[in-house]
Order: structure tokens, then sequence, then C-alpha cells
């Protein structure tokens, strides 16, 4: 499975009424979640494919891994995430014809 489709996976569905409590407790989240969900949104689907080829490395990566295990470590904020993410990229994939 690609990098793409485990943060994909880890993102989950958005829910654009996050409530201000919520964003509050996790202003982190809120800037990558945005940040994601900013990037399926503006990039093209050759741009989507050809990220998916060519995993990231070196800083990036380890800062997707850390943010990854605070994911499994707090599921609050994991369902956070998952909620505000995973249906524009669902959408995006299914639109590029990425995911049937």
């Amino acid at each position: 499975m690609g990098h793409s489709m485990k943060l994909a996976l880890a993102a989950g569905l958005l829910s654009l009424c996050a409530s201000a409590a919520d964003a509050q407790q996790y202003p982190m989240l809120d800037q990558l979640a945005a940040r994601i969900v900013n990037r399926y949104q503006t990039s093209s689907c050759q741009q989507l494919a050809a990220e998916r080829a060519h995993p990231r490395s070196g800083q990036q990566r380890g800062m997707e891994e850390r943010f990854v295990r605070l994911l499994h470590e707090d599921p609050n904020m994991r369902q956070e995430f998952i909620n505000r993410v995973a249906g524009p990229i669902a959408n995006k994939l299914f639109e590029c014809g990425m995911i049937p």
C-alpha cells in the first residue's frame, strides 16, 4: 500500500463542521488536516499519482511517522483527524480513478 494511501486511511472522513473546542484541543491537527485537504483539492490526478509512486524521505517522512504514532496513541485525536480529511481524500481519489 502506498504512503499516500496509508495517510489517507489514517486520515479518514472530513467533517467541515468541527467544533471550536476540538480546534483548540488539537491545533497541530488543524494545521496538518487543512494542509492535507488543500493538497488533495488543488493537486491534479497526475500530481497525486506521481506523489504516490515516489514515497517521501528524510525530514517529511520522519514528521509524518511521528504524527501517525500520535494518532495511534490518542484515539480521540485520530477520530478528529480522520473525520476532517477522509472525505476530501476519498472523493479526489475516486475522481482520479485511484479507488473504485
